[in-house]
């Protein structure tokens, strides 16, 4: 506790090992950090045993029972822990996941906790000579690092604590016998705190909860919606909402201001602010990322003028990446009895180990490795493909789509598609930090902000330049779908027994229903079977060769029995992907059909050939006799004069639906043919494409196609065809329509001349009649 300010454990202590040499320091210490380390690398060590059974996954530790009375030993429990960390998960994905990559200043940020554990247990006098010390040190540091001047710091785990006590704290000032009569001194003045509209959600709501004060006592300022950016706070209309409350009796209490709003991470105009409630005498309060750089060597106009504000909060641990530390709200007072009131400051020496995690962390990292990390986080917007005039270090983006004509149709989603781009981005390139915001006006958007992701992700420039690629990749598909959408509708509702069904959330080409129609009045059994036959176009669809994608929708809000169609290219040919849907359905419903009828003629044939064998047993007792029917007398009768009888069955044709006799089966010894069944009608699922295109793609290419009517007879084509190359394989050259129709020509020309005797001398063969042979065939 003797060390001065800047010096300690980092000279002393290796961050790597967390084993201190014993002649510098405590063994207590020692061992501790020495524990510390144990526990993390067996924390962060989750590779999965080859040799684990199955059945572990449903062992008897995990069943809650009661606690051992022996005892178990650290390894064990730590065992236990890591179980719980990742059993679940590794279970269910068959993955194997790590630990977030503190680094080596995350550990000092975890080794504070345990050495506020172990620095509680010391005498009352110490204890407070060593907190006054780590409080003052990590107070002195933040307030020089971030430009804030003569400035207080109260360190609390909740961000959203520091602005409470902060209100509490105003409350106190301007409410002088507030702390006799409470609540009582709020009927005369109802305060009023004024929030941004692009606040976050909720905050206003939990301060009145917490504050005891009514939602009327909140009053959210709209943003700029004419001038200036969109989610910066409207001082003029401020201005006027404080002169009306204070006309109405009320006393304006504390504004609070953005630095960087939560989502489109815009900053506030803080000059003018900060003048405006000076004269109202208000509070100022600032909160937002941009506030990080502050601690740059330049710093923006509008951002610097939060230095002057009344009280700030800093979140630290996600713009250096520290694990489990506190935030810190710095504010300037004259009166420490306001503030122990408030509960800004406390007596209570184990309170104010609440900073010894960013005390040991930020001297860890130093001066310059604090700036190097933000200054990185920094850089890394300059990189990325959007730009922005406010310089901002949160950078959002969404897909939107230029027409020539201004009229933007209202079906096309384009919030759905910025949202289905930045799942993907997200997906893509992990370490790049980008999530999906909804915000007022502008609806989904995509965010990077770096300086809230990057140093716990550790992104570096080469993630932004997948991140990069990865748009460029992802922009035109977008593009196109967008652009086919349209068509797709068209074509859609010209096609008779397909349905268009509009959801305005897909991020696709579209749904559509295959509407099944039934004379039926059950409405029960036709969903049933419009369920059947889209299920079976789903599955029929997704067994062709094409890039697109086919799924029932979203699993929450999407709707029942559709084929939804997910992104598309520009090489997409829309009217064979609607012919080849309804084609499709069409012969589901008529194979559909054609079972059940099959089915009904089944039945009625098994009743019919029940009767006519009833009927066959019937003749067979007529003509055999009484005296045959006996046993013993049948057997001697059949002895001596034995009965000939023909043997009469039947068999039921499928294909004619009849049943016939099967006596021709023992005459023959061979089951007849019958009627030759019909060839099985199938549709064409796709059309004649190319060796290697896939369905549903524009060729470009086009075929040569054959005249029927050329001048060239039919034995030269058949001469041309024999002369072909052995290693040309038909359909190089011409299609294979223009290749059937070769061989018919080829067919009819060999049968003319093997059937006419042409002499040399004589006129080639007429090839017309050949010709209409081949047209008629």
């Amino acid at each position: 506790a003797a060390c001065e300010p800047g010096e300690g454990l980092r000279a002393e202590t290796s961050c790597s090992s967390f084993n201190p040499s014993p002649p510098m320091v405590d063994p207590t210490l020692a061992e501790m950090g020495k524990n510390l380390n144990e526990a993390m690398k067996m924390l962060e060590d989750n590779q999965r045993k080859v040799e684990e059974e199955n059945e572990k996954k449903y062992a008897r530790k995990d069943i809650p029972g009661p606690l051992q009375g022996s005892g178990q030993d650290m390894v064990s429990i730590l065992q236990l822990v890591q179980n719980l960390m990742h059993g679940e998960e590794e279970e269910e994905t068959s993955q194997s996941y790590r630990l977030q990559n503190v680094g080596e200043q995350g550990h000092m940020a975890l080794l504070g906790h345990s050495l506020a554990a172990y620095i509680s247990v010391l005498d009352r006098e110490r204890l407070r000579k060593l907190t006054t010390r780590i409080l003052s040190d990590t107070t002195l540091w933040l307030c020089r690092l971030f430009r804030y001047e003569n400035g207080s710091a109260y360190y609390h785990e909740d961000d959203r604590e520091g602005l409470l006590k902060i209100c509490r704290l105003v409350i106190h000032t301007r409410y002088e016998d507030y702390t006799l009569e409470g609540f009582n001194v709020l009927y005369t003045k109802q305060p009023v705190i004024y929030i941004s509209s692009a606040a976050r959600a909720g905050l206003g709501q939990a301060l009145c909860n917490q504050l005891g004060l009514p939602l009327s006592c909140m009053c959210r300022v709209p943003c700029n919606t004419m001038f200036g950016s969109q989610h910066q706070m409207d001082v003029a209309l401020l201005d006027r909402l404080i002169k009306d409350d204070v006309e109405c009796g009320k006393l304006p209490l504390l504004l609070v201001a953005n630095a960087g709003t939560p989502g489109a991470g815009h900053t506030d105009k803080l000059g003018r602010l900060k003048e405006l409630c000076e004269q109202h005498k208000m509070w100022l309060h600032v909160e937002g990322v941009n506030l990080a750089t502050l601690a740059l060597g330049y710093v923006s106009s509008s951002v610097l003028a939060a230095t002057k504000c009344d009280s700030m909060t800093l979140t630290l641990g996600s713009w250096l990446g520290l694990p489990a530390v506190p935030a810190v709200t710095l504010y300037r007072h004259e009166d420490p009895s306001l503030s122990l009131a408030a509960g800004l400051t406390s007596s209570q020496p184990v309170e104010k180990l609440r900073a010894l995690p960013l005390w040991l962390s930020l001297q860890y990292l130093g001066h310059d490795g604090i700036v190097e990390r933000i200054k990185h986080a920094s850089q890394l917007v300059s990189n990325s493909p959007v730009e922005d005039e406010l310089s901002s270090p949160v950078v959002v983006f969404k897909f939107f789509q230029e027409y020539s004509n201004r009229a933007i149709p209202a079906h096309f989603p384009d919030c759905a598609l910025s949202l289905q781009l930045g799942e993907q981005l997200a997906q893509l390139v992990p370490a790049s930090g980008v999530d999906v915001v909804e915000l007022e006006d502008e609806g989904t958007c995509v965010r990077f902000s770096p300086l809230m992701t990057s140093a716990v992700l550790g992104t570096e420039i080469q993630d932004i330049d997948h991140l990069v690629d990865c748009l460029k990749m992802k922009i035109p598909v977008l593009t196109s779908t967008l652009q086919l959408r349209e068509e797709f509708e068209q074509e859609v509702r010209r096609t008779v027994s397909l349905l268009y069904i509009e959801d305005l959330g897909w991020p696709g080409l579209g749904v559509v229903r295959y509407n099944y129609h039934s004379d039926e009045k059950n409405d029960d059994k036709q969903e049933k079977e419009l369920e059947k036959i889209n299920t079976e176009l789903l599955k029929k669809l997704n067994e062709l060769e094409s890039d697109l994608t086919f799924s029932l929708g979203p699993e929450f809000g999407g709707q029942k029995n559709c084929v939804y169609i997910g992104m598309v290219t520009e090489d997409l040919d829309v009217s064979e992907l609607v012919e080849t849907i309804a084609a499709t359905g069409r012969e589901i419903e008529e194979n559909s059909r054609l079972l059940e009828n099959m089915t009904e003629v089944v039945r009625k044939g098994i009743q019919e050939a029940q009767l006519q064998l009833q009927k066959a047993n019937e003749e067979r007792l007529l003509e055999e006799g009484l005296l045959r029917q006996i046993p013993v007398v049948g057997s001697v009768l059949n002895w001596f004069s034995p009965f000939q009888a023909s043997p009469k069955g039947r068999t039921f044709n499928l294909t004619a639906g009849s049943l016939e006799s099967t006596e021709s089966m023992y005459v023959s010894k061979a089951q007849g043919t019958g009627t030759t069944p019909p060839p099985t009608p199938t549709s064409s699922l796709a059309k004649q494409r190319l060796p290697g295109q896939k369905a549903f793609k524009r060729s470009l290419r086009s075929s040569d196609g054959f005249s029927e009517t050329s001048s060239i007879s039919h034995c030269d084509d058949l001469d041309k065809l024999d002369q072909r190359p052995p290693n040309l394989s038909p359909g190089q050259e011409q299609g294979p329509l223009e290749m059937e129709r070769a061989e018919e020509q080829k067919e009819v020309v060999q049968a003319k001349t093997d059937t006419e005797d042409i002499d040399s001398d004589q006129s080639p063969p007429d090839c017309t009649k050949a010709e209409e042979q081949a047209s008629q065939r």
